[in-house]
């Protein structure tokens, strides 16, 4: 059974269970965001974001591909941390010649701050996450034209008079609208902190008490529900997304902790990326 969430504008559908499975899809991004598991739903999204190559999180994409390939629908391009590009490629190829038949991937390797195009107006930067194997995350952002703010006043006509003369009115602005981050330090907030100015902001929050101490989350490289607490001034999104909560607790669980143990500014930004009752997916 998929979750599915509401954040601003952005449905976020999939699973998401720590060192389980990972996979969302951001239908309005056109993007899948790992892929730990491979939902037929999922088929149409055109653009894959690799956050690693741990198999919760890419171990479905032959599956994915093989949904595709059914449905008459393209490969998606796939985006992944260059250091995993070539492993990939290599684990793509194998199942291809078990299968007896493939596709063509095109891949998109990045570099921590490289920034690459989308559609339309629309383009992704990666940046570093802090796992114990290559990882990044991912920040959507959306390029507008804004007003420059000496004409802020104008009356419409005369905008428009000014703009048919040739007249520069608008600079280009960017708007950080969705960002990813998960399997990582909360450090990751200090070296990227305009993740905290996303509008949206999914990230992930694997232990939620003292059943896991945060001295051993960090060992695992994962968040602590404490951490984030400790942090809830630095955020100031709209929408703060937690998931990738670990299957030691129940989803009704899940949710009875973060509202019991969240402060209230932070607690009216939370949205819960799990089921609010029943037993795990899957």
């Amino acid at each position: 059974m998929l979750t599915e969430v509401q954040a601003g504008p952005y449905s976020i559908v999939g699973v998401s269970v720590g060192g389980v499975y990972t996979s969302l899809c951001v239908p309005e991004l056109g993007a899948i965001l790992d892929i730990g598991i491979a939902p037929r739903s999922f088929v149409g999204a055109p653009h894959l974001f690799l956050s690693h190559g741990h198999a919760d999180h890419v171990g479905s994409l032959v599956t994915l591909l093989g949904h595709r390939g059914l449905a008459g629908v393209d490969p998606p391009r796939v985006f992944l941390p260059a250091e995993i590009e070539e492993p990939v490629r290599e684990g793509v190829r194998a199942f291809t010649l078990v299968q007896g038949r493939g596709r063509t991937l095109d891949y998109v390797p990045l570099e921590p701050g490289q920034v690459v195009p989308l559609h339309a107006d629309w383009e992704v930067r990666a940046f570093r996450t802090l796992h114990s194997v290559p990882s990044l995350g991912y920040e959507f952002r959306r390029r507008v034209q804004k007003l420059r703010t000496e004409f802020l006043g104008l009356p419409g006509p005369e905008i428009r008079a000014r703009r048919l003369a040739g007249e520069d009115l608008f600079e280009p602005v960017i708007r950080r609208e969705f960002a990813y981050a998960t399997d990582t330090l909360i450090d990751v907030l200090d070296r990227e902190p305009e993740l905290c100015k996303a509008r949206v902001l999914v990230l992930e929050c694997t232990f939620l008490d003292d059943r896991k101490g945060r001295w051993e989350c960090r060992e695992k490289c994962h968040i602590h529900l404490d951490e984030i607490i400790e942090r809830a001034d630095q955020f100031e999104n709209e929408f703060l997304v937690l998931m990738h909560f670990s299957q030691i607790y129940r989803p009704a669980e899940v949710h009875e902790i973060l509202k019991r143990r969240l402060p209230a500014p932070l607690a009216r930004k939370l949205v819960v990326f799990s089921p609010d009752r029943g037993p795990l997916p899957g």
